[in-house]
């Protein structure tokens, strides 16, 4: 039993990892248009517990994408320089909606895995109480 609880736990720190991921994800893509943003990004570590590796996965810290900034040509805008110019941001919004789709698809099968487990301990219980 104990390893269906494992397996359980597993995969509900990959949901948690991969709904967390998506939370960054929407907040780039809200933010494809705020001049000046540096888009989010999450890497995963292994989850630890007592020192020790629990085989579980949970996101790191938060880091902001320090590549270049898009620079936009609207004159009119307040925020342009002498040339016309201002700063965008460096959301590429392909690319977070690909993100989004991996981190998707990542959670529906961690939580596949999940409904799995949960269904076969459900029947060695009821299989245990006869």
């Amino acid at each position: 039993m104990t390893d269906l609880t494992q397996t359980l736990s597993l995969s509900a720190s990959g949901m948690k990892a991969q709904a967390n991921r998506l939370r960054h994800v929407s907040e780039n893509i809200a933010n494809a248009d705020t001049p000046g943003y540096h888009r989010k990004t999450v890497s995963f570590e292994a989850e630890m517990q007592n020192g020790q590796k629990t085989g579980g996965v949970e996101t790191g810290p938060v880091e902001l994408d320090r590549s270049a900034l898009n620079r936009v040509f609207d004159p009119g805008n307040p925020m342009a320089d002498d040339q016309g110019f201002y700063d965008g941001s460096n959301v590429d919004l392909m690319f977070e909606v690909a993100d989004a789709r991996e981190a998707q698809r990542s959670y529906e099968a961690n939580l596949k895995m999940f409904d799995q487990a949960r269904q076969m301990s459900s029947s060695l219980l009821e299989l245990l109480r006869r």
